[in-house]
């Protein structure tokens, strides 16, 4: 069931009623029902394994605190959870590397033992599980003992399948204290409303108008010279952000409408100065994740320079590895782990030149070069993770470089993209909205629904009204209206 789709539009006003109207310690039992029922609505048979790594981490959660055998505890926890996540996501991958392997040493091939359609979700729930296992085994939380109360912290139907990954002591506490929450809020509740117009606005008017355009270049981007590839670069960079962001901006703002408070998982990434700012900005809670649970137990930043460099690197690998079982996301995640080592090798020799050159570097147009230096190293690596293999990528650079074609703008090359004037202006107004949004949150710290919330009750009814107007008259919808499915659910 997808957040921009009728089914949901109906599913989830039902939910929110119901739950206010049940008795009180009824309520986690008819979330997880239907958090349950959310995720069976696309394939019923793969709720198993939400339940399979509910019991494990539950039952590891309950043996780690009588203090027993908890190295051997948490490894087989994380062995079970990391096991299914590797026969559902990467065994395709194993073989066909293996027999790439075989194939080039003259043996004989093997066949998949198996082959199965990827469960939507399943990175997400599966690291959020495994948080909760670290979390109990060093002592930060008490183990849950109600095991449906805990059902519903890993399946909570928000954030389930695309984020944002929720920490045990911010969500699962949360869960714990629900029948104490206030149903009816005002402003909670219009903000909540608030905060899942804007993501549907990121999504359908946004993110699925700019796929148009990047489909329509990325399906034979062997025909177009550097104009056409840089603005699809640049497209993707957008509709990636728009289309992620959105996802996880709709699931904060259910869960607000519901009284539950999600972390915040994107905060304008694309005003960062650095590769570093970006990464604290973008995906934020997959970010802090590996910060606490691989980072830091590797030795992070308290070890050698080297050690501190190979870390990183670790974490970027396997973080382009966690999206998807291609080299191109392997690649994309050494891109930004090696970002970052040159920026921090190369600080020491900024700081001289502009010292040098006495330059202003608390100037806006300083701030600003950083900004558009960072944007253009972020789209560059985007290029990788938007290839379907290395090679299509490595040729998709080579034509951008080499292929100059600047006389394409003067005559309207761009509007034969998929995109015709009107849906250009479109296109366009609807990224300078949101980028006025976005200033206001990177300069102020506000979000669109705190914003809405400090104005009149006439501003607030028109802006909710024009907001659904918007999405229902300029939204992109698939095939006979159908929803569009949103790209992080692949992962």
């Amino acid at each position: 069931m997808l957040f921009n789709s009728i089914e949901f539009l109906l599913f989830f006003p039902v939910v929110c009623l119901l739950y206010a109207v049940i008795p009180k310690k009824m309520r986690y039992l008819w979330l997880l029902a239907a958090s349950y029922f959310f995720y069976m609505c696309w394939n019923a048979k793969y709720a198993l394994l939400i339940a399979a790594s509910t019991l494990v981490t539950w039952l590891s959660g309950l043996v780690l605190a009588r203090g027993q055998h908890r190295k051997l505890v948490a490894t087989t926890s994380f062995l079970i959870n990391l096991g299914i996540l590797g026969v559902f996501k990467y065994a395709d991958f194993f073989f066909a590397n293996l027999n790439w392997l075989l194939g080039h040493a003259g043996l004989e091939l093997v066949n998949k033992p198996f082959d199965f359609v990827l469960p939507v979700g399943i990175s997400f729930y599966t690291f959020q599980a495994l948080g909760y296992t670290v979390d109990v085994y060093r002592g930060e939380i008490p183990p849950e003992k109600n095991l449906l109360r805990y059902a519903l912290f890993v399946s909570f139907f928000p954030q389930l399948v695309a984020g944002p990954i929720e920490r045990s002591k911010n969500l699962l506490s949360q869960i714990q204290t629900m029948e104490r929450k206030a149903l009816w809020d005002y402003e909670r509740i219009l903000g909540g409303c608030v905060v899942m117009l804007w993501g549907l606005f990121q999504k359908m008017v946004i993110a699925d108008r700019l796929a148009v355009l990047v489909n329509s270049v990325w399906d034979t981007y062997y025909f177009y010279g550097t104009v056409e590839l840089a603005a699809a670069a640049i497209g993707f960079s957008f509709q990636i952000y728009c289309d992620f962001a959105s996802y996880s901006t709709i699931a904060i703002g259910a869960a607000k409408v519901m009284g539950f408070e999600l972390m915040e998982n994107f905060n304008t990434p694309y005003f960062s100065r650095s590769i570093q700012e970006f990464w604290r900005r973008w995906h934020i809670s997959l970010s802090q994740w590996f910060k606490d649970y691989l980072y830091i137990p590797l030795g992070g930043s308290r070890c050698g320079k080297l050690r501190k460099y190979r870390n990183l690197m670790i974490v970027f690998l396997v973080s382009g590895l966690w999206h998807g079982a291609n080299w191109t996301f392997v690649i994309w995640g050494g891109i930004h782990g090696l970002f970052q080592i040159i920026g921090a090798e190369t600080k020491g020799l900024k700081d001289r030149l502009n010292a040098l050159l006495h330059t202003r570097t608390d100037s806006f147009s300083y701030r600003f070069g950083q900004m558009v230096i960072t944007f253009a190293l972020t789209t560059f690596a985007w290029i990788f993770f938007r290839a379907p293999s290395l090679s299509e990528a490595v040729e998709y650079i080579r034509l951008m470089v080499t292929k100059p074609n600047w006389w394409v703008i003067s005559q309207g090359g761009l509007y034969q993209l998929g995109l015709g004037h009107g849906e250009m202006f479109i296109l366009t107004a609807s990224l300078l909205v949101m980028y006025l949004f976005s200033r206001l949150r990177y300069g102020r710290g506000q979000g669109v629904d705190a914003f809405i919330l400090r104005q009149c009750a006439w501003f607030q009814c028109g802006f909710v009204v024009l907001l659904f107007c918007c999405i229902f008259l300029f939204g992109i919808y698939g095939p006979g209206y159908d929803a569009s499915q949103f790209i992080y659910f692949q992962f």
